[in-house]
């Protein structure tokens, strides 16, 4: 590795092969500890540590200067590579077995004691690491969250070269269109009372591409939606775009798959096995949601048609509703009091209860069991494998049913140590083109709409929209939905039949994506392509969830960063410029 004038090592790089060599290192006084009148101090970049020796009897008077040094100090240090005396090794460090003995130090700045501890395993609050986020990408923790990003980049971006992608950037100031969530919006200075906007995604451009014939496009891209926050949700994040040309949805499942394994190997050196394929009903059916956790094998039963032979009036009611009862097999001893928590637990989540039964002797008992009959019970322990413990059981909306169940689910793999600690990715498939908004009273793409429906459901799409399935696909990893994608509709006929069924006429849709339906009146070819969320696996394959753990410069929930003190007022001059008023805004706001 090439190294600048100042420093002729890394403070990871030594061993006993620079035995009595002359080096020159850089970097902050970590740890500084004075012992009988030699002072030690722990030299860290961020390659390493290396133990540094102010020695009275090697240099008198660089020892006096070191008497004035304090954590976090910024130095150079120019000395001497002397083997650690016998015993004193530290074998925790890859320099362990060295110190350098000081002959010359250069302090390049003093530091004010650091309201984070940089050293330390006791973590500062959020706001204050967001504050001070300069101190918090210090700690070793950050420093190797971020180098895992970059090896993960360079990992993706070598298989996609690899396989003939062209990296293409698209725009960052867009045509405003709807995307699902809210636009940030930018004012146009030479064009006044119009406005861009941030991009939510690529996904237009990306079509374009096809179109203009770059038939393999990638692109790390910077995405922006206005939309409250989360865990593993910001208003600014990374996405590993790509659309492909003449495919079907199985290559792009392929070529994902092998992206994700070929990055993993290379990152992680892990091989993974075949990524399990669920449709949208299955994996609703077995897990409760369209994101299996498949850490831990514990799945749900339709026991509809069992509960319809019973004289259990609350599941008889339920049924005639149109209801539906399902229950789940933990497998596991619990006390009266546990079960009252798990009830607690889920009528937090909208049921009405939680019903169960227990398997003793061979057989199911409980209150409830006696409503049915031996045989529908026999059904059950078969249906169910169960062997011990206990099944309990959820009656209602298959909506609410579902919800209930799957954190139900989560909740026992949690609190019973069922989750394994490893990498368990898997497709769904078969998504359902459109969703019913309740709140509004109409239907609305699932995913875009430009997702292409599958083509022997075209004939209903007007009669029966619930009945028709897209050809959209997502990638989910250990629970969480990491990546979404589609085949797209380059047919403009299909394309306006979608608008026009969800509100959109030709005069808004050409106002809005007349760019891009135009393209395609000359000819586009087939496609589809997908967004991964990059930050998103970035957290998951290091063992975690917040998206905040592996971005440099994140925000906090209200959508603020406390470093720089954004977002904030903009003065007169430069709201005249771009021809905005904020009366009305900041008169709201106070």
């Amino acid at each position: 590795m090439f190294q600048t004038s100042m420093r002729s090592h890394t403070c990871n790089d030594l061993s006993t092969k620079e035995f009595n060599k002359k080096v020159s290192l850089c970097g902050w006084v970590n740890t500084r500890r004075d012992h009988g009148g030699i002072i030690f101090i722990d030299l860290r970049d961020r390659y390493g540590l290396t133990q540094i020796v102010f020695d009275p009897e090697f240099n008198k008077g660089i020892h006096k200067s070191a008497e004035f040094l304090r954590r976090e100090d910024c130095i150079q240090i120019i000395g001497i590579v002397k083997k650690r005396k016998k015993g004193m090794e530290n074998k925790k460090l890859k320099t362990g077995e060295v110190e350098v003995f000081v002959d010359k130090l250069h302090v390049f700045a003093k530091s004010e004691v650091p309201p984070i501890g940089i050293d330390s395993d006791e973590v500062a609050s959020e706001e204050t690491r967001l504050k001070y986020r300069y101190l918090d990408l210090r700690r070793s923790t950050m420093q190797k969250n971020l180098l895992f990003r970059q090896q993960v980049m360079n990992a993706a971006r070598e298989y996609f070269n690899e396989q003939g992608f062209v990296e293409i950037e698209t725009p960052m100031l867009v045509k405003p269109t709807p995307e699902g969530a809210r636009d940030y919006i930018v004012p146009s200075r030479v064009n006044p009372g119009q406005f861009y906007a941030l991009p939510q995604s690529p996904q237009l451009y990306k079509q374009i591409l096809m179109v203009a014939g770059f038939d393999r496009y990638f692109q790390f891209a910077r995405c922006l939606r206005d939309e409250d926050l989360r865990a593993d949700r910001q208003p600014e994040h990374t996405q590993i775009d790509i659309e492909i040309s003449f495919v079907n949805q199985q290559d792009i499942l392929d070529i994902v798959e092998e992206m994700y394994k070929y990055v993993i190997k290379k990152t992680l050196d892990k091989k993974l096995e075949k990524f399990p394929v669920f449709t949208y009903a299955e994996a609703k059916d077995k897990y409760g949601n369209d994101k299996p956790d498949l850490r831990f094998d514990l799945k749900l039963f339709d026991v509809t048609e069992i509960a319809k032979k019973s004289n259990f009036s609350v599941f008889n009611e339920i049924i005639k509703n149109n209801g539906i009862i399902k229950c789940i097999n933990p497998e596991r001893e619990f006390t009266r009091g546990e079960i009252e928590e798990y009830t607690k637990f889920c009528v937090s989540f909208g049921a009405k209860g939680l019903a169960y039964m227990k398997y003793e002797n061979g057989k199911l008992e409980s209150n409830i069991s006696k409503y049915f009959s031996s045989d529908a019970l026999k059904e059950l322990i078969r249906i169910t494998k169960i062997k011990k413990g206990y099944l309990f059981f959820v009656a209602d909306k298959e909506k609410t049913v579902n919800n209930v169940l799957s954190e139900l689910r989560l909740k026992l793999g949690k609190d019973l140590n069922l989750v394994k600690d490893e990498l368990k990715f898997c497709w769904i498939v078969d998504f359902p083109l459109f969703s019913y908004n309740e709140d509004e009273q109409k239907w609305e793409p699932e995913h875009h709409m430009f997702t292409m429906p599958k083509e022997e459901h075209l004939g209903f799409l007007e009669s029966e929209p619930g009945k028709v399935l897209g050809n959209l696909f997502d990638l989910v990893l250990n629970g969480t939905e990491i990546g979404s994608g589609s085949i797209r509709i380059t047919r403009p006929d299909i394309q306006e039949r979608i608008m026009k069924f969800i509100g959109i006429n030709k005069e808004e849709a050409e106002r809005k994506f007349g760019f891009l339906l135009n393209a395609y009146n000359f000819a586009g070819p087939v496609h589809g392509g997908m967004g991964m969320g990059f930050d998103r696996t970035v957290a998951l394959l290091l063992g975690g969830n917040d998206i905040r753990e592996v971005i440099a410069f994140p925000k906090n929930k209200n959508a603020q960063c406390p470093m720089d003190g954004s977002p904030a007022e903009v003065d007169e001059k430069q709201l005249k410029e771009a021809h905005i008023k904020t009366d009305v805004a900041m008169k709201k706001h106070k």
